[in-house]
């Protein structure tokens, strides 16, 4: 199995790369926005590669990021879920805001990837909403010790739910409890956050 391939950049498709490594070409199967993130022709660029072998076909897929590989291994454990369809998540979303769609429950914005409808999206933030609790989408963002903050998740999903973008209402509540001198409520953080997001 090949877990990673270093060499030069032959060709960029629309939705392929061959990497050229000591002569031998790789073609490697990618999201639009890792190609769009390649190293001009000629470049010297890593990629983590995922190996599908089916009866009649190997493919490698190709990943900048620990993130996006990780991602797109989960995506596919989904039943429904390609590696066309999770290439097109992945080219949809960054690996932050898909973290924030999961953990938030949000199928709309998996919606907004090309082949993923509402039956799809709701199978993949129920499947996969262990792989992106509060914990790990909040907890970071929002400085705590790792534990789920409960009060800035349903205030993020106050905001999503009002229209605002997952990362944008992720940031707007971590500003707001980083500047707060103590712990605020739902209502507090919902309040704060919109005059965040309305600057």
């Amino acid at each position: 199995m090949i877990g990673k391939l270093t060499g030069r950049v032959d060709s960029v498709g629309t939705d392929t790369a061959i990497i050229d490594v000591g002569g031998v070409g790789y073609v490697v199967h990618a999201s639009s926005r890792a190609l769009a993130n390649l190293p001009p022709m000629g470049g010297e660029v890593s990629m983590l590669i995922e190996t599908h072998v089916r009866e009649d076909a190997i493919q490698l897929f190709g990943f900048l990021s620990t993130a996006e590989r990780d991602w797109f291994g989960h995506l596919t454990s989904v039943q429904g879920v390609g590696g066309r369809v999770g290439l097109a998540i992945l080219a949809a979303l960054s690996p932050d805001e898909l973290t924030s769609a999961i953990a938030l429950q949000d199928k709309t914005t998996l919606c907004r990837a090309h082949g993923v409808g509402p039956k799809l999206g709701q199978r993949i933030v129920m499947e996969l909403k262990d792989k992106a609790g509060p914990a790990m989408t909040l907890g970071s963002d929002l400085g705590s010790s790792g534990e789920p903050a409960p009060a800035q998740a349903d205030a993020v999903s106050a905001l999503v739910n009002l229209g605002y973008g997952a990362p944008e209402a992720n940031r707007a509540v971590h500003r707001v409890t980083q500047s707060s001198d103590g712990d605020l409520g739902v209502g507090a953080l919902i309040r704060l956050g919109l005059k965040e997001l309305a600057r």
